[in-house]
């Protein structure tokens, strides 16, 4: 085979260490900010807190590089950028904020401990040795975020002779799992929903109704998820009063132990702090954005003035003052870009929540689900000038605070349906029109989802079964089959 040389011209857009930064920042929702902001100070000496003075401005304003014939850095080390304070930086966005009041009440949000540190702090009050422990810990470190143990404790057994060197076999990792599954919530570290159940009812105080429930859940699982009853009706003996009570108890436990334990916590495991507040005064909005947190920022001073003596003595710089220059500019520079990608993310952040609150303006006054208009990444896109991914990374994991409650910014975003009379709808009407159908429903005859389409093209939406699926899906509501009711 001919090896043959081949020139090829291809062009390729490669992002600058501020774009970077920005499109990094712009992706975390302001609790995560705070952290990067936090870890950034800690990391680069040459940033630091507080507003940048601009009372003597440097008269420096040439430039530095070090020696062609250095083996260093041919990188031009300029101090132009650094020593005039004038064109610093300074980080305040309470200008972009419009503020109804000289006070506004702070945004409340949930504090909680994660669900495994929670579970190692039950692990921590039982009497075992330090090997079980180990094992234990190992254990709960492989239980998801819904509460199940998500490996087979085979595998678990092969993870530990691998990787920590631990050969417990099943039987023992099987006694070692039964005392997690005592810890709170009720329910924790099962390894399927029928043991999820069980475990629940384990706890509670005995009586008939317990009894048939856990005789349900145990020998007639299937046909309780089929809600095939008159098959557990014959087979228990029961009559149906007795059967509907004791799936009224079965329908109070949780499905998902680790969405939800404690009494205060609410929301999952994660803390919600909104991005952004919109406020309602005399019929107009304010939005501002949530920088309560987050610190002003400069250059630092040192570091700026240690640049100017490097370039004061240039002349008659040794290597190894030449290697600390240049790590004095590459920290000034990395002090500067992040100080602009975070100005840039704000900005960002800022706009496009406008254009989402100008173009849902009429339900941000009303709260009216209603008065949604249909919403696509694009139209706030074509509002901002922005990229779509732009968008997107705005919109991803950011919250807003209203008079109305707290929304992800994706609630605001819908596609588009036509009525019968060719306007223009939002398909999360549709889908609050469909949530009260299938709310009033008669229990005994749910609507199937030809009803449900039959349904709504009587009140002017013409939507296909399959649609009606789909956002019934959406809406984790179960198929007619499943939500019958005795």
């Amino acid at each position: 085979m001919a090896l043959k040389q081949q020139l090829q011209l291809k062009q390729q857009q490669k992002l600058s260490p501020l774009q970077m930064q920005v499109i990094k920042l712009t992706e975390l929702p302001v609790l995560e900010l705070e952290e990067r902001i936090k870890q950034e100070l800690e990391d680069n000496p040459a940033l630091e807190e507080g507003l940048e003075t601009v009372d003597n401005p440097s008269e420096y304003d040439d430039d530095y590089s070090p020696d062609d014939d250095t083996n260093i850095s041919q990188e031009d080390i300029t101090l132009g950028d650094y020593m005039n304070e004038d064109e610093m930086p300074d980080y305040q966005f309470r200008d972009n904020n419009r503020q109804s009041s000289g006070r506004q009440d702070e945004i409340p949000f949930s504090v909680a401990a994660s669900l495994h540190e929670y579970l190692l702090e039950q692990l921590g009050e039982c009497e075992l040795n330090e090997n079980d422990e180990k094992v234990a810990e190992y254990i709960i470190g492989n239980i998801d975020e819904s509460g199940y143990l998500d490996r087979s404790l085979a595998a678990i057994s092969d993870d530990l002779i691998f990787q920590q060197n631990i050969d417990v076999p099943v039987s023992k990792l099987e006694t070692i799992l039964e005392t997690i599954q005592d810890f709170e919530p009720a329910g924790i570290a099962s390894r399927t929903l029928q043991e999820c159940l069980l475990l629940q009812l384990e706890r509670r105080e005995k009586s008939d109704v317990i009894n048939i429930a856990t005789q349900i859940i145990t020998d007639y699982f299937e046909e309780f998820s089929k809600r095939h009853y008159d098959k557990i009706i014959k087979q228990l003996e029961i009559d149906e009063s007795e059967l509907k009570e004791a799936i009224q108890e079965i329908t109070t436990l949780n499905p998902k132990p680790g969405n939800n334990w404690g009494d205060t916590l609410s929301l999952t495991l994660s803390t919600i702090v909104p991005d952004f507040t919109i406020e309602t005064y005399n019929g107009e909005l304010f939005l501002s954005l949530n920088n309560r947190n987050i610190p002003d920022l400069k250059v630092s001073h040192e570091y700026s003035n240690l640049l100017k003596g490097y370039s004061d003595n240039k002349e008659s710089m040794s290597a190894d003052n030449k290697n600390a220059a240049l790590f004095v500019k590459q920290k000034l520079d990395s002090a500067r870009w992040f100080i602009d990608a975070i100005k840039q993310r704000q900005d960002t952040l800022q706009r496009t929540m406008q254009a989402i609150m100008d173009m849902q303006y009429d339900f941000f006054l009303t709260g009216d689900e209603a008065q949604l208009k249909p919403m696509i990444l694009k139209d706030i896109a074509q509002r901002t000038g922005y990229d779509i991914s732009t968008i997107s990374r705005v919109s991803n994991s950011k919250y807003v605070q209203t008079n109305l409650g707290v929304y992800p910014l994706k609630y605001f975003f819908s596609e588009s349906m036509q009525t019968d009379t060719g306007e223009e709808i939002s398909s999360r009407e549709v889908k609050a029109i469909l949530k009260e159908c299938i709310g009033n429903e008669d229990k005994k005859r749910p609507l199937t989802d030809d009803k449900l389409s039959e349904i709504l093209k009587e009140k002017g939406y013409i939507i296909a079964r399959r649609t009606v699926a789909k956002y019934r899906e959406q809406m984790n509501l179960p198929v007619a089959r499943l939500r019958k009711e005795i």
